[in-house]
């Protein structure tokens, strides 16, 4: 099925109900259907192979997103924070592209866009809402969005997502029209990010109003919560860590907020704790999925955060660190090196299999092996109990005197130290022993820990051979907006000294 028949669910269901805000801007869903037509119409006028967009989202990501869908063509939401050759790097990748920007960003893409056509998001507003609405039915194994990798390594892949991917992702986590009639989402994510591509859709069709804030401020989101009486919100782990000091600077209890989803990457268990204390009424729920898998595969739910914090079982504390369980239609194996798949408790590559899979990037091809399942780079493991746990990517394992080592296992332990609060762990070639473990620790509490005191803090709680070597501070980690730490910076950076 084509993502378009998400919207037109919406829309019959209750054309009338607010579905989108952001800033002054309100739309029905009628009025977003109406909206998506004209915008289709007006892409197919235009004779562009696809659509791309450069700019902070909001409103606009829904229109393009659905838009697109309706003309048939791939949507590209670009990352606007890239520098101008970067950006004009990822624009030359596209095929024929119409290009949507916000306009502080139109100058630069103007410049950068030499083989596309430039309007700017008024002008293709106002275009939209001028133009008979006009829409096409796209294949399903068609592609609908393409996003680029976030950039921790080198070159960004594109990657496929088409129709059917995202519709089965959808549909297969999200029951049609189930939020009450005051349920409100709060979005705060980059719209070229997978999540803000799921939000988009999620939220529509289970009815629920999604509200947009462009820009993340701690005070903003929950004055926002606040405001817009939001039931559920979406944020990632460095949001999470401001809204929790704001929470305990100001007291506020966020009365209305019922759902509380994080993911993007590693959320530290000392922090999760204190938000989960902060806010008891709250349900929390850890996300965990990939661009390649359309977003989700993995949920730990509320119930569980609350039994994993209150039980005095470790095997049930433990679950804390993990997230959680398959979502329906999706399958995980855990694989050695060989391709052998393991049993509980071991740790080796995850590999997953579903419709709302693609594994396939532009240029590449599918990476999917001949039984369809994708290699996901992630070390983990599974519980007996279908539990996952995600021990960091493959390509970040640290290899000492011959013995693999999991970045993930060492910053567990070290994080939990009263003095640290944020800590990764990188691997720094070495004459001797091939790569010696460098811990870069951004301090928390009163004062700079002592390095021997972390170095012995970590020894205490793993085996000798994975006591960091040096243990080094800095005010603040490199991430990407989604919070991924950027281990190669700091790789280069320790690596010279």
């Amino acid at each position: 099925m084509s993502i378009s028949l998400l919207l037109d669910m919406a829309t019959s269901s209750d054309p009338d109900r607010c579905a989108v805000a952001c800033d002054e801007t309100q739309w029905t869903a009628g009025e977003l259907s109406r909206l998506v037509g004209g915008g289709a119409a007006v892409l197919t006028g235009s004779g562009a192979r696809s659509l791309a967009y450069v700019g902070t989202g909001g409103h606009l990501l829904p229109l393009l997103l659905f838009a697109a869908a309706g003309a048939a063509v791939p949507f590209t939401p670009l990352n606007y924070r890239l520098g101008a050759d970067a950006l004009g790097a990822l624009i030359a990748r596209l095929d024929a592209p119409l290009i949507v920007c916000d306009e502080e960003y139109h100058d630069i893409v103007a410049r950068e866009a030499t083989g596309g056509t430039v309007l700017s998001s008024a002008r293709f507003l106002a275009e939209a809402a001028a133009a008979e609405p006009a829409t096409v039915d796209a294949d399903p194994d068609q592609v609908a969005v393409v996003l680029f990798t976030s950039g921790t390594t080198s070159t960004p892949k594109a990657v496929e997502l088409t129709h059917n991917n995202l519709f089965s992702y959808i549909t297969g986590t999200i029951d049609f029209a189930s939020a009450a009639p005051e349920d409100a989402a709060l979005v705060c994510v980059p719209p070229y990010h997978v999540a803000g591509i799921g939000a988009a859709m999620s939220h529509l069709y289970a009815g629920r109003k999604v509200v947009y804030l462009r820009a993340f401020d701690a005070a903003d989101w929950i004055a926002a919560v606040d405001r817009e009486s939001v039931t559920a919100a979406t944020v990632v782990p460095t949001m999470l860590a401001r809204i929790v000091t704001e929470l305990e600077r100001t007291g506020a209890t966020l009365p209305s907020l019922r759902t509380l989803a994080y993911g993007g990457s590693k959320v530290a268990l000392p922090l999760l704790r204190t938000a989960l204390r902060l806010l008891p009424e709250v349900g929390f729920v850890n996300a965990y999925g990939l661009t390649e898998t359309s977003s989700t595969i993995a949920v730990l739910g509320p119930e569980d955060h609350r039994a994993a914090l209150a039980g005095d079982d470790p095997a049930l504390a433990r679950r804390l660190g993990s997230v959680g369980t398959a979502v329906p239609g999706i399958e995980l194996q855990i694989r050695d090196g060989n391709g052998t798949v393991l049993p509980a408790g071991v740790t080796g590559e995850l590999y997953v299999r579903g419709a709302q899979v693609s594994g396939r990037y532009t240029g590449i091809g599918s990476v999917l092996d001949a039984n369809g399942w994708f290699p996901t780079k992630d070390v983990a493991a599974l519980d007996s109990d279908g539990f996952l746990y995600i021990g960091g990517r493959s390509d970040d394992t640290i290899i000492r005197g011959g013995e693999n080592i999991a970045p993930a296992e060492i910053e567990d332990v070290l994080v939990e130290h009263p003095q640290v609060r944020e800590v990764a762990v990188i691997g720094v070639e070495d004459v001797q022993w091939g790569q010696i473990i460098v811990a870069v620790v951004v301090p928390g509490g009163a004062g700079t820990p002592d390095p021997e005191e972390l170095r012995g803090f970590a020894r205490a709680g793993l085996r000798g051979s994975r006591t960091p070597d040096r243990v080094v501070f800095r005010d603040s980690l490199p991430a990407t907006p989604t919070g991924k730490i950027l281990r190669r910076d700091l790789v280069a950076e320790y690596s010279a000294q």
